[in-house]
């Protein structure tokens, strides 16, 4: 099993999302850029490629013996290890096209099927959570610079009022599907956003419930996960509510629900 500080694991992964989050932000500031289609249709910029470039090479260097995963490289893995890094350099790559904001910079470490840690960065909204060493979620407030940590402040989830449920869904990922599910609850607000912020918004109890009904792979969604668990907040399959887990071979997320524990999910 690698051997590893946490303390550092928590100040390199947060530095290198600032890193890779200059790289994306430049990439955005420009008039146009190159949009590609990869072989499963979905899209992949130059943004997406150098900021996967600069994370791998400080996790390689920082952490060599911890096996890594990332989105732009995973035809190339063939996972064994129980605990490992798992990397999305740009989630949400649809909203950075789009020019939408709600993109982030995702860094997880999942150990024996669990998310333990987690990274979200999204620079184009001036919003940083992470998962501190001790396992407690905080959001960082500051100019986030590399080598020198902002203000921290704890979040938690909500205690929801089922009766006034506030529902944070997918911008880009809607279906008749996820609309019925959402309709078995009792509404009182529908924010529609990107990437996994949805996860962050519940963590920091400013939402209390994002249902997923439609397809991720696992490095969209351990770095949020981490930070929703270590808020107190749970994420299960949806057909039969158990927490989600990871390692799984092809990296594919069944359909999930992300939520406060004071939310009462039904069945099915």
């Amino acid at each position: 099993m690698a051997e590893f500080d946490r303390q550092d694991l928590v100040a390199t992964c947060r530095a290198l999302a600032i890193e890779a989050g200059a790289v994306i932000m430049k990439v955005y500031a420009r008039d146009d850029f190159d949009v590609r289609a990869k072989s499963d249709d979905s899209p992949v910029t130059e943004a997406d490629e150098a900021a996967d470039a600069v994370i791998s090479a400080g996790l390689r260097a920082r952490f060599p013996d911890i096996a890594l995963v990332t989105e732009e490289q995973a035809a190339t893995h063939d996972l064994s290890a129980s605990t490992f890094l798992i990397v999305d350099p740009l989630d949400g790559t649809k909203e950075f096209v789009q020019r939408r904001g709600d993109f982030t910079v995702n860094i997880a470490l999942v150990e024996n099927g669990i998310p333990t840690f987690g990274v979200v960065y999204a620079p184009a909204r001036n919003r940083m959570f992470f998962t501190t060493a001790d396992g407690g979620a905080v959001e960082e407030q500051g100019a986030f610079a590399a080598d020198e940590m902002g203000d921290l402040s704890s979040i938690s989830v909500s205690n929801a009022d089922n009766s006034a449920l506030r529902v944070v869904a997918s911008k880009s990922h809607r279906s008749p599907e996820l609309e019925d599910y959402i309709g078995r609850y009792d509404v009182s607000d529908s924010v529609a956003a990107g990437s996994s912020l949805k996860f962050c918004l519940v963590a920091a109890g400013e939402a209390d419930f994002y249902p997923r009904l439609g397809p991720t792979m696992e490095w969209d969604t351990a770095a949020g996960d981490a930070v929703l668990r270590g808020a107190g907040g749970h994420v299960v399959t949806a057909d039969d509510h158990k927490p989600l887990a990871y390692g799984k071979p092809g990296f594919r997320n069944p359909y999930f629900l992300a939520y406060a524990p004071s939310v009462t999910l039904k069945s099915g």
